[in-house]
């Protein structure tokens, strides 16, 4: 039997080892590892760099460069410095931004529909709003994105979001009236907050700690870990447990890039996003948890509001679901509604 020369063996078995190596590793195979390309993706969010988005841009970033051999870079663009929510949005439709990661508010302007997300007073609870985000109903909503130029691999976790303001705590519904409060420039936001009599006013997050410095607006709504990146307990003085809507923030990417990719890099994107969603949602919730300490801590006044005022509060806002869901796509509508259901016992 003629033996294989050494050379040859070498390489045979080198490469046997590689391709199984990458097979126990989920990189790419020498196979596979032609279908990537060098590649440099922007990616673009609102929040400071300590904020749990930017952590979870971060981890994206690490699984792609692992799971592509270090060819696909991913570089963050952190607190507006792509333009603001809407700004960047446009870009991403047009190609210019590869991806972006912001509230649903964006892609509301593109598919009406995403504003059931932002109804208030939908969850008891994270979970609830993860299962309703992770299925059919986010299924159903994000596949309206692509013919937009707009594809959604994946929701990170913002949280809760609570008012601040620099006037009174906000003990029940009737305690908003008259403030003047940045909202996201939102039609279901605007509406929920008139029905509290209070003054909403559209604004681009990164015109907002000047807005609240100034006193050109009273005060605003958010999760508590954006509060305090924010740094708004240096010119807010309460912060108060409204809990009036929970945000997920979707991880874009855009469909002119994403049709320029092949099918291993598609993968390859996508399962990084599935898990730095799930890895950031967990810390986004533990830093959330931290984030009230600290902001009582640097002097801010916090208050829960009682049980039957958010029941009140709920009941009041009735009429800002029937007046979208009347303009909504019914079949969607028809969705939202047996999810809600169905999550409701998580």
């Amino acid at each position: 039997m003629t033996s294989m020369p050494f050379t040859l063996f070498t390489c045979f078995t080198r490469r046997t080892l590689a391709v199984a190596a990458a097979v126990l590793l989920g990189l790419p195979t020498a196979a596979l590892a032609q279908d990537i390309q060098e590649r440099t993706i922007k990616f673009g969010h609102l929040n400071n760099p300590d904020h749990p988005t930017s952590l979870g841009v971060r981890k994206f970033a690490e699984i792609v460069a692992a799971k592509s051999g270090g060819k696909i870079k991913v570089q963050e663009f952190a607190a507006s410095q792509l333009g603001n929510e809407l700004q960047q949005q446009s870009a991403v439709q047009g190609g210019v931004q590869e991806m972006l990661v912001a509230s649903t508010t964006s892609l509301n302007g593109i598919v009406k529909e995403f504003g059931l997300l932002d109804f208030p007073f939908l969850f008891a609870n994270a979970k609830q709003a993860d299962a309703l985000v992770d299925g059919p109903l986010g299924k159903m909503l994000t596949a309206k994105l692509p013919e937009k130029g707009v594809i959604v691999l994946g929701f990170f976790d913002l949280g809760f979001r609570n008012v601040t303001n620099s006037k009174r705590p906000i003990m029940k519904g009737a305690d908003l009236e008259g403030l003047k409060l940045r909202v996201i420039p939102n039609p279901v936001f605007l509406e929920t907050f008139k029905t509290f009599k209070a003054n909403p006013v559209p604004m681009p997050f990164a015109e907002l700690y000047g807005a609240l410095e100034s006193k050109a607006v009273d005060g605003e709504e958010n999760p508590f870990a954006v509060i305090a990146s924010s740094k708004f307990y240096e010119v807010q003085k309460y912060v108060s447990g409204t809990n009036h809507v929970y945000a997920t923030n979707p991880i874009q990417i855009s469909k002119r890039f994403w049709d320029k990719l092949s099918a291993t890099e598609h993968k390859i994107l996508q399962d990084a996003a599935i898990e730095a969603q799930n890895w950031q949602r967990v810390v986004s919730r533990e830093v959330s948890a931290k984030a009230l300490g600290e902001l009582t801590a640097k002097g801010m006044l916090y208050n829960d509001v009682p049980p039957a005022e958010l029941a009140k509060m709920r009941a009041d806002v009735r009429p800002v679901y029937d007046k979208f869901s009347a303009a909504y796509d019914p079949a969607i509508v028809t969705l939202f509604k047996s999810e809600l259901e169905r999550v409701s016992k998580f």
